[in-house]
C-alpha cells in the first residue's frame, strides 16, 4: 500500500511539473501568434486587400486581326502581301458612370469589414481566454483545498478505523468519516472535470500543447476591476467607439450603400472605343479607322440588382439599428451583473480567509483532542468546505463579469 502510495506522488509531482507557468499577457501573446482562427483571419484581411487591387484593374485591351486565305482572282492563298488583304483592330473598354470609383470604393469598405471581422474575432478569442484562464485559477485554489482536506480526513480515518477495529469507538463513526471524505473527493472530482475541459480550451486557444498553470496576482486583479472607470453612459459612447461588433454594422451598411451606387452604375452603358487598319477591304487603299461602340439600353438597365442592393440597404439600416439597442441592453445587463458580484465580493470581510484558516486549524485540532464530538467536526467540515468552495466561486465570479463588462 505503502508503494502504491509513492508511485502516485510520484506522477502527480511528475504533472505538476511538466504544467507551463503562464501569465494572462503571455497567454494574450500566444494566442495572437498561434491561434489558427486568428491566423486564419488575417489570410481574410489579405485577401480583401487584393479584391482592392483587383478593381483597379480595367479590362484588357482587346486585339483582332482578319488575314486571306484564298484570293480566287490570282487563285492564291494567304495573300497577305504589298497587293492582298488583311486588317487589323484594338479597341479598348471605356467605364462610365463612376463604375470602376465606385467598385473601388466597395473593395477598400470589403477590406474595412474585414479588419473590423478580425477585431471582433480577436476580442471574442481574448474574452473566451479570459474566462479559461481564471477559470482554471480559481478552479485549482478549489482542487488544492480538497485536496489538503482530504489528506487530513484520510490520516484520521486510518486512525479511526484502526481504532474500530479494536471495539474503541462504535462504527458509526468511521461510517461518519468515510461519508464525508466521499462527498469531498466527489467535489474534486467535479471541480477537476472543469479544470480539464477550461484547460483543453486554454491549450486551443494558446496553441501551447503543454497544460497551462495560470499564474496572476490575485490581489492586484480584484483591486484593479473593484474601482468604476466609467459611468453607464460612458461606458454606453465607449462600446459604440469600440465595440467591434456594432462598429461592423457601421461599415456594413457603408459598404451596402456604395453597393447601390455601383448597382446604379452599372446601368450605364459602357463605350468601347478603337482604331483598324484595313489594307485593301474598305473604301480607301490602306484605310485606318476610329470604332466606337455602345450598348443600347433598350430592356437591360440593371434594375432588378439595383432593387436587391437597396432591400438589401433597407435591411442592413434595421440591423444596425437592432446592433444598438442590443448593444445598449449589453452594457446595462453586464454593468448590473458586475454591480451585483462587487457587492457580494465587497460585503466579505478581507480576513476571510484567515478567519477560515484559523477556525479550520482549531476546530481540527480540538477533535484531535476530542473536545469536540465527531458530529460537530463532520457538521464544521462541510460548512468549511462549502465556504471555501463559494468563496473561490464568488472571486472567479466577479473577475469574470468584469470582463464580460470590458
Amino acid at each position: 500500500m505503502k508503494t502504491v502510495s509513492l508511485i502516485a506522488t510520484f506522477f502527480m509531482l511528475q504533472f505538476a511539473h511538466s504544467q507551463k507557468n503562464m501569465t494572462l499577457k503571455e497567454c494574450d501573446d500566444a494566442l495572437q501568434k498561434n491561434n489558427l482562427l486568428a491566423i486564419a483571419g488575417q489570410f481574410n484581411i489579405s485577401a480583401s486587400k487584393a479584391s482592392v487591387i483587383q478593381a483597379k484593374i480595367w479590362e484588357q485591351p482587346f486585339v483582332s486581326a482578319e488575314i486571306n486565305a484564298l484570293n480566287p482572282d490570282a487563285n492564291r492563298t494567304f495573300d497577305i502581301g504589298q497587293n492582298g488583304q488583311k486588317a487589323i483592330a484594338i479597341q479598348q473598354l471605356i467605364y462610365l458612370g463612376g463604375k470602376k470609383r465606385n467598385e473601388i470604393k466597395v473593395a477598400k469598405s470589403n477590406v474595412q469589414l474585414a479588419e473590423l471581422q478580425f477585431e471582433q474575432l480577436i476580442s471574442n478569442l481574448k474574452f473566451a481566454l479570459r474566462q479559461s484562464f481564471y477559470s482554471v485559477y480559481f478552479d485549482q485554489k478549489k482542487i488544492a483545498s480538497l485536496a489538503s482536506q482530504s489528506e487530513q480526513i484520510e490520516t484520521l480515518l486510518k486512525s479511526y478505523e484502526i481504532q474500530a477495529e479494536k471495539g474503541n469507538i462504535p462504527l458509526k463513526d468511521v461510517v461518519r468519516l468515510q461519508s464525508l471524505l466521499l462527498n469531498l473527493k466527489n467535489d474534486k472530482i467535479a471541480v477537476q472535470r472543469d479544470v480539464t475541459t477550461q484547460k483543453q480550451n486554454l491549450a486551443l486557444l494558446t496553441g501551447i500543447d503543454e497544460p497551462i498553470n495560470p499564474v496572476t496576482n490575485e490581489t492586484k486583479v480584484i483591486e484593479d476591476y473593484s474601482t468604476p472607470k466609467y459611468t453607464e453612459e460612458e461606458l454606453l459612447k465607449l462600446a459604440k467607439e469600440k465595440n467591434p461588433d456594432y462598429l461592423i454594422s457601421l461599415k456594413q451598411v457603408e459598404t451596402q450603400e456604395a453597393t447601390v451606387k455601383l448597382q446604379k452604375s452599372l446601368s450605364i452603358p459602357d463605350v468601347t472605343t478603337g482604331f483598324s487598319y484595313d489594307q485593301n477591304g474598305g473604301a480607301f487603299h490602306n484605310q485606318v479607322n476610329f470604332t466606337l461602340g455602345i450598348p443600347l439600353p433598350l430592356w437591360n438597365k440593371n434594375k432588378g440588382n439595383i432593387k436587391i442592393a437597396q432591400a438589401q440597404l433597407g435591411e442592413i439600416k434595421a440591423n444596425k439599428e437592432y446592433k444598438a439597442l442590443e448593444l445598449q441592453g449589453q452594457v446595462q445587463s453586464s454593468l448590473a451583473l458586475w454591480k451585483e458580484q462587487k457587492f457580494q465580493y465587497s460585503s466579505l470581510s478581507k480576513s476571510i480567509n484567515q478567519n477560515l484558516e484559523a477556525v479550520y486549524q482549531g476546530v481540527f485540532q480540538n477533535f484531535i483532542k476530542r473536545n469536540i464530538s465527531l458530529f460537530e467536526f463532520t457538521d464544521f467540515m462541510e460548512s468549511y468546505n462549502q465556504s471555501t468552495l463559494q468563496l473561490n466561486e464568488m472571486r472567479k465570479q466577479f473577475i469574470l463579469s468584469s470582463e464580460e463588462l470590458n
